[in-house]
Order: structure tokens, then sequence, then C-alpha cells
């Protein structure tokens, strides 16, 4: 009995040895994908546009914070969060944020708003500790955290796998001006953390 209770931890732990290994290899990739725009969208742009369906994008040289987590998911999973999110609230539209009076969801934008991807990522159960925030050593590259900027602008960005001197990740993220890689992860208050799992 002793002999199978040992075998079973071991499975157990290769097996979230083996889980948290691939948790990794995403991130790093969302990470590599995200640093690639530096220097490729160098302004923050706003505007309403219309996009193709699916696999829709502003040009490259602009956008907004969301356009950084979009590209990046779509560049290193091939995952597409403007079908994924527009899929998911025309099947459930009453569960997400009414800030915009919508009658019904619109594909060319949704995805670009940061209240409808914490929704979306709640809804996909990636959602982490909240109450961990502040503690640096609960980031892995990859992670995708939300914050207000203020007054009340919602906004998200992408954990790096650089530090600052401190030890305090980095973070990828549009906040104007482009993307860029920059140490502001304290710099505003924290909303969500979310770790994505395919």
């Amino acid at each position: 009995l002793a002999m199978k209770a040992c075998r079973l931890f071991g499975i157990l732990g290769l097996v979230a040895a083996l889980s948290v290994s691939s948790f990794a290899g995403t991130g790093v990739k969302i990470v590599e994908a995200a640093r690639k725009q530096i220097g490729v969208t160098v302004k923050y742009d706003p505007a309403y546009v219309g996009i193709k369906y699916p696999g829709g994008d502003v040009p490259r040289e602009k956008g907004v914070c969301t356009d950084v987590v979009v590209r990046a998911l779509r560049d290193a999973l091939d995952k597409d969060l403007q079908k994924l999110v527009h899929e998911d609230m025309k099947a459930n539209f009453t569960k997400y944020p009414k800030i915009w009076d919508l009658k019904r969801p619109d594909k060319n934008i949704d995805h670009r708003r940061v209240p409808n991807l914490m929704k979306f990522f709640a809804r996909k159960q990636i959602s982490l500790d909240v109450a961990e925030l502040m503690d640096p050593a609960k980031f892995q590259p990859g992670d995708l955290v939300t914050c207000t900027v203020p007054p009340h602008l919602p906004h998200i960005m992408v954990i790096s796998d650089r530090k600052s001197a401190d030890g305090t990740p980095l973070v990828i993220h549009n906040i104007g001006g482009g993307t860029r890689e920059q140490d502001r992860l304290g710099d505003f208050k924290l909303t969500g953390h979310y770790r994505w799992r395919d």
C-alpha cells in the first residue's frame, strides 16, 4: 500500500511539474510575441475602426493596450481573441459589461475593451488571486494584469520575463506612444491577474 501511495504521489508530482512547465512555455511565447511589437506599434490610437472577422486588426503601427494582448496571443499561440470574445458574447451577451449601451456584440471593438477581456478571462477560468497582486513572486512571464489608470481608465499589461533592480517584473504594454517594456507594474491600482491556459 505504501509503495502504491508513493507511486501515486510520484505521478501526481510529475503531472504538476509538466503542467507548470507547460504554463511557463506558454508565458514565454506570449512575452516574446509582445516584445516583437516594440518599435512596430509606435502610436496609441483608440479610434473605432471596422476590421475583418475573424483575424482582424487595426494597422500594426498603432493601437491600444488590448491590441498588445490580442496580437501576442494570436502570434504566439494562434488564439484569436476577436473570435473567442465575439462568440462568447453572442452566446452570453447579458453577462458582459453594459458600459457602452450596446444592444448586441460588435466584432470590431468588443475584444479591444479591457472590461470585456476581464469578463472573458474570468469566464474562461484563468483568473488568479487578486489579493496576491502586490507580491512580485506571484507573477510569471506572460501573465496578463489589469489595472486602473487614474482617474478611471482600464488598462491591461503583459508581465515580462525581465525585472527591475528591485526584482519587480517589467510590463509590456501600450499606455501611450506605442508598445514599450517598462517598470510600471506598481504605478497603478491592479484589478486583475490572469494566466492563459490552453
